[in-house]
């Protein structure tokens, strides 16, 4: 429950609010990137439409919010790693399928940003190295970054982002 007046009436003294009354919540009292983070987990999850959000009457940094979040996001940090990213201008496209698995992030036509939770280990981080590989052999550039960098050390993780486009490593060669 939030001291904010719900959009979705709360019954008296109800300790649990609505997906919706959160989410507005969220949106007013969190850091804008976290906002949008948390936002674009529960739109994935479905506890929230945007079509249905879009007619409620949203204060300007809700409607920010809400039009910046994408149901796409497989986990928080791919989240966070688009919106840090966006300053860029350049085309970003998140979870799409490249040689049969999902990338978080595709920044061009060939810079792959992949960010690993802490489940990438053993059988999954063989089968990260081969796709891995196949992407270098297709002529893709992979990055891959872990939880710890993208939170801890953003700094360095956009320098070396910013150091491959610098490279042309994002643009298709012809």
């Amino acid at each position: 429950m939030h001291w904010n007046e719900p959009i979705v009436p709360r019954q008296p003294g109800k300790l649990v609010d609505s997906p919706t009354n959160v989410l507005l919540a969220v949106a007013e009292c969190r850091p804008f990137e976290e906002a949008v983070t948390i936002w674009e987990s529960g739109l994935r999850l479905g506890v929230a439409k945007p079509d249905a959000l879009r007619l409620l009457p949203l204060r300007p940094r809700t409607l920010a919010v809400l039009e910046a979040a994408r149901p796409y996001a497989d986990a928080g940090t791919e989240s966070i790693l688009f919106h840090r990213l966006t300053w860029l201008g350049l085309p970003m496209r998140r979870q799409t399928w490249i040689l049969g698995h999902r990338v978080d992030l595709l920044i061009g036509d060939r810079l792959v940003i992949q960010v690993d939770g802490g489940h990438h280990v053993d059988a999954q981080r063989a089968s990260d190295n081969e796709h891995d590989a196949q992407l270098r052999l297709a002529g893709y550039h992979p990055i891959r970054v872990t939880y710890w960098q993208l939170m801890n050390d953003w700094p360095r993780v956009q320098e070396l982002i910013l150091d491959a486009i610098a490279h042309g490593l994002h643009l298709a060669k012809h």
